[in-house]
């Protein structure tokens, strides 16, 4: 196997987890794309053109980084009166069903047989495209479980959230430094129970004596901000790990706040 085509996995589990959330939102009525979700004043069909938007985008920063942050530049100029949620989302459902599904397909075009380490511009630092299709995953997942959550519906658990949680994971300093925060030195152990079981999966020094255990599901649902650690069944140690816990955010943008909480 080559560099190049190691990404064919990723982009399989990626194509999976769009077909996940398309089962899902394909089975609304029109009505139903009008619901509201828990990110405030989205609805449904907010959601799937703000995912839209940004796997266009992330499709052009591999064909044409220049033009991506030509538009990344003017979003970053007036962040207020861009709205990524908004581009798509006054077509009715089966015109933004059909824009979604195109602009996904373009996304997995641009990055078939791409270097797997090569760096592409993105809304923080440059990512490899590796990650840029790791970041894809994990917000069709975590866009797909708010809206899941908000019509009756469920995501079914599987093993790809480990491209999730390893997100998770390699974003603990970017979950301090996006707060202007100093991340604890030291490494951090995370154990979590994968949803097909089995063995766990693991990072960081068997003996650190710094840890977060969980299962796998709950671990990216606080990494995603989608629960609060006090409704998870994450257990961290006091000091760095908890400390993590309590600001992880596996996603670029200015630092936002857990859901929830006891």
């Amino acid at each position: 196997m080559t560099d190049t085509d190691t990404l064919a996995p990723m982009l399989a589990d990626l194509a999976a987890e769009h077909d996940s959330l398309d089962a899902v939102v394909a089975a609304l009525d029109a009505d139903a794309w009008d619901t509201a979700t828990p990110a405030e004043g989205w609805a449904v069909r907010h959601q799937i053109s703000h995912l839209t938007y940004f796997d266009e985008q992330a499709a052009l920063a591999a064909v044409d980084p220049t033009a991506f942050e030509q538009n990344r530049d003017v979003l970053f100029a007036d962040p207020a009166s861009f709205d990524t949620s908004g581009t798509n989302a006054a077509l009715d459902p089966t015109a933004l069903l059909e824009s979604w599904r195109a602009g996904r397909q373009t996304l997995l075009d641009a990055f078939t047989g791409r270097d797997p380490s090569e760096r592409l511009p993105w809304y923080g630092p440059p990512m490899s495209a590796r990650s840029f299709l790791t970041a894809r995953l994990m917000e069709s997942w975590a866009h797909g479980t708010d809206i899941a959550g908000s019509v009756g519906a469920t995501l079914p658990a599987t093993d790809r959230l480990r491209h999730i949680a390893h997100l998770g994971v390699v974003t603990r300093r970017w979950s301090f430094s996006v707060r202007g925060l100093e991340a604890p030195d030291g490494e951090v152990r995370v154990e979590l129970d994968p949803p097909s079981g089995g063995v766990p999966w693991t990072w960081g020094p068997a003996d650190a004596p710094d840890r977060v255990t969980a299962s796998a599901l709950d671990f990216c649902l606080v990494v995603t901000q989608r629960r609060h650690i006090d409704d998870s069944d994450i257990v961290a140690t006091p000091g760095p790990a908890a400390e993590w816990m309590a600001v992880a955010q596996a996603f670029a943008g200015g630092a936002t706040l857990p859901r929830g909480g006891r």
